[in-house]
This record gives structure tokens, sequence and C-alpha cells, in this order.
């Protein structure tokens, strides 16, 4: 994967009345211009609606992400999102279970996780977990982190590789919002080792569809490219997905294209839902070679 490097975003509170801070204690004054900072860069979401993102953190190094930036970089990436872009629910691929765990204790004690391993299967049909390059990082995955709690958390079964790299499909239920997420990434092509030529992503998707209901917002790195484009796999894409679902950045019934995802300048990360869009964004982090996705959507 090829990579692009993006600077932060940065802003800093303004302090009134200065003669006030001369008068607070050191302690005082540090927990004071946190917490400001933290009401600068908040951003409310309107009420009866909530906002989503799927993003692939490009956490595990040895797959070509050592160029990306650090656990502590892409934390602060995912801080970052639910600060300033107001994302309420992170669909996460490629994350590394201790960047996660950071991530959620640095986001508040509300904020809640559930985390899916990858799985290397040998041709003998025995199981290994995937693990991050990087000390202390643990296990690779897919997962939902969300400022609510989470319930119903279920894996769809879905086809996977009968040899080589398996992914997968995690669903869980936001309560404050009462909505149902599902979090994909699918197999690229060739990912079975032992089939190299069997195309899987049709079956991944019809059971990523399958997940879903009506008050549901579904998607993740779909490796594919908008049934638009050209080359002969539009046909892996269920009619149900941008007919009775809408896309993120689809504009209109006839859409089937988006902005470009991945720094290479293609789509592969999408959300679907079957609830009114009312925002879509796509925000470029600086610490992967994928960008953010934000979907806003109306839920009461």
């Amino acid at each position: 994967m090829l990579r692009r490097a993006r600077p932060p975003l940065s802003g800093a509170p303004s302090w009134g009345r200065w003669w006030e801070r001369l008068l607070l204690p050191a302690g005082v004054l540090t927990v004071l211009v946190a917490a400001v900072a933290s009401c600068v860069t908040a951003r409310v979401g309107p009420p009866g609606q909530a906002r989503i993102a799927t993003w692939n953190m490009c956490g595990v190094r040895q797959w070509n992400c050592e160029d990306t930036g650090d656990g502590p970089r892409k934390v602060r990436a995912l801080e970052q999102l639910a600060g300033s872009d107001g994302v309420q629910a992170f669909l996460l691929q490629e994350v590394c279970a201790g960047d996660l765990a950071t991530a959620r204790a640095k986001l508040g004690k509300r904020w809640h996780s559930t985390f899916k391993t990858y799985v290397y299967r040998d041709a003998h049909g025995r199981d290994a977990t995937v693990r991050c390059a990087a000390p202390g990082q643990g296990a690779a995955g897919i997962a939902i982190l969300s400022s609510s709690p989470l319930s119903h958390i279920a894996s769809a079964p879905t086809q996977q590789p009968s040899a080589g790299l398996r992914r997968g499909i995690v669903c869980a239920t936001l309560t404050a919002h009462r909505l149902r997420v599902c979090n994909a990434h699918l197999s690229l092509p060739g990912s079975d080792r032992a089939h190299p030529g069997w195309e899987l992503r049709d079956d991944q998707l019809k059971s990523l569809a399958g997940a879903a209901d009506g008050h549901t917002v579904f998607g993740g790195d779909l490796n594919s490219a908008p049934p638009s484009t050209e080359g002969g796999s539009s046909w892996i894409w269920p009619r149900a997905m941008y007919g009775r679902y809408r896309e993120c950045d689809q504009r209109s019934a006839s859409s089937r294209a988006g902005r470009a995802t991945l720094a290479v300048g293609h789509k592969v990360d999408y959300l679907f839902t079957a609830l009114p869009r009312t925002d879509c964004s796509v925000r470029d982090t600086g610490a992967s070679d994928h960008s953010a996705l934000i979907l806003q959507v109306r839920t009461g």
C-alpha cells in the first residue's frame, strides 16, 4: 500500500481575564486548560442524529504500514475525529488491540469497544492469530469503538479463505441511538491460498447486506471498487446496495460513484444505510493510507 503524509489539524483556546491565571495553582490551571480545549474542539451533533466513521488505521506495520505513523499518532487521529468531527462510533480495520485500548482510555469512561482478531489459516486447517509487529500492541483485527454502550455483539457468518488470511464481519447495537452497526473487512482477490482463483467478495457482501435492516449503518474496508468502475467486478455487488440501501457518498439513486478514500486515488471504504443521510465527509487523518469516511444519519 502507498502512503502520503498529512499534517494534523491544530487549534488552541483563547483566554480572557488574564489576571485570573496568576491566582490559580498550576495544577488547577492545567485541568482548566484541558477542559477548555476539550470544549473548543468537541463538535456536538444535532439531536436525533448519529455520526459514524469507518477507518482503516493501517496499524499492522508489517502490512506495508511502516511509514503511516506509530500507535500514538493513530490514537491522536481517533481523538481528533471524535472531537473535531463529532464521531460517535468508529468501524475500524487493521487496528491493533493495544491502540484500541489506549484510544478507549483516552476518550473517556463512556467509550466502549468490541474487537475481532484476524486469523491466518494454514493449508492444514490450523489457525494462528495475527499479531501486530510493534511491541505490546497485541493482536490485529477489526473493531467497533463507540461513545455509548454496545449490546447484541455478534459476528456475521461469511465465506472466508479455506487457507489464508481470514478477516470477517462484526456487528453491535449502539444503545444510546438504538442503531445497529456492522463492520466488515473483505478479502482481496487471490486471498484463498488453496483456491487463488476463487472470488469471495460477492458472498461476503451478501452476508454484510444480510446482517442489516432498516435501522443499520454498515460498511468498512470492502477492498472493492464501486460498481460503476470499469474492470469487470461490478457483478459482486448485491442489488440491495445502492438500491434498498444508500451509500454515504451516493449523490443520486442512479449514482454508483464516490470520493476516493485510498491514497492511490480509489474508493474502497463504504458506509451504507436505509436511514436518512444528512452529511457525508472524507477526512485525511495523516495516520493511514486510508482516509476516514464519516456518515451522519437521522435516527429519530
